[in-house]
């Protein structure tokens, strides 16, 4: 990722709380990198997935080929119960499919052991999800700075701890969090909570952020600070991202559009 632009020069509106001059229907540059699979940053093939409940089984992904481009904001849309997160999850490696292949900058992933998995999601894969996930009892910059622990292991994170901290202050003045390094999550609003999560995400300089309905718990214009927020990181930052949604107001500020269509992709 390139050095980092504080987002309120970024932003419409002269920064993240840029009120009513954020427009969730604003132009955008729509349609726009080629979808060329063999050039692709991520890519499955024929990813299958059900669950068991009980004796009966439930098909979730039934034949799933997806890919997106580096440089790529892709949105993945579709009803309720279509498979959109399980294909995050496992885009992201946190599950597995029952069948087909996903791969990463040319490389399998989806077969990798567990160790290598987790050392794939804390360098390369930045993931945020609709409910936050933050640590209650952290502070908005020790949360920043959880990956970044657990990553490089206690030892080597305090001989480092000075720069990794200045990686997280940096992170969160640039989403509009400078002010609240010591607050705990019980005293951030939930677009405070959400932009925390994004600066964790981002903490470990990933290639890819995956992003499971991040404004799905949000009022709208919090819901339109995080799409801004997004949309300013893939455009300044060239951060590639793919944004699970059921808002279709939302996709389509995105370059392209997935629709996930009872286990089976659609593009749009």
């Amino acid at each position: 990722m390139s050095s980092l632009v504080p987002l309120r020069r970024a932003l419409p509106g002269g920064g993240v709380d840029g009120g009513p001059h954020l427009r969730i229907d604003q132009p955008w540059p729509p349609a726009g990198l080629p979808a060329d699979p063999s050039a692709a940053l991520l890519s499955a093939r024929g990813l299958r997935k059900s669950y068991r409940k009980g004796n009966v089984v439930i098909p979730v992904l039934r034949g799933v080929d997806f890919h997106t481009a580096a440089g790529e904001f892709t949105a993945v849309v579709g009803q309720s119960g279509s498979g959109k997160s399980t294909l995050l999850h496992l885009l992201g490696t946190l599950d597995a499919p029952d069948t087909g292949e996903i791969h990463f900058q040319q490389r399998r992933i989806d077969n990798l052991p567990a160790a290598a998995r987790d050392q794939l999601r804390s360098r390369q894969l930045g993931m945020i999800f609709q409910f936050y996930h933050l640590l209650p009892e952290l502070s908005t910059l020790e949360n920043v700075l959880a990956p970044v622990m657990i990553s490089h292991g206690v030892w080597r994170y305090w001989r480092t701890r000075s720069h990794h901290r200045r990686r997280a202050v940096e992170l969160l003045e640039m989403v509009g969090l400078g002010h609240r390094l010591r607050h705990k999550p019980r005293e951030l609003s939930g677009g405070e909570m959400q932009r925390a999560a994004i600066a964790r995400a981002l903490v470990c300089r990933p290639r890819l952020l995956l992003a499971d309905e991040p404004t799905g718990n949000l009022d709208r214009a919090s819901g339109q600070e995080i799409l801004h927020l997004l949309r300013s990181l893939n455009e300044r930052e060239n951060l590639t991202i793919v944004m699970v949604t059921h808002d279709e107001g939302i996709a389509r500020q995105a370059h392209r559009v997935v629709r996930l269509v009872e286990g089976r992709v659609e593009e749009t």
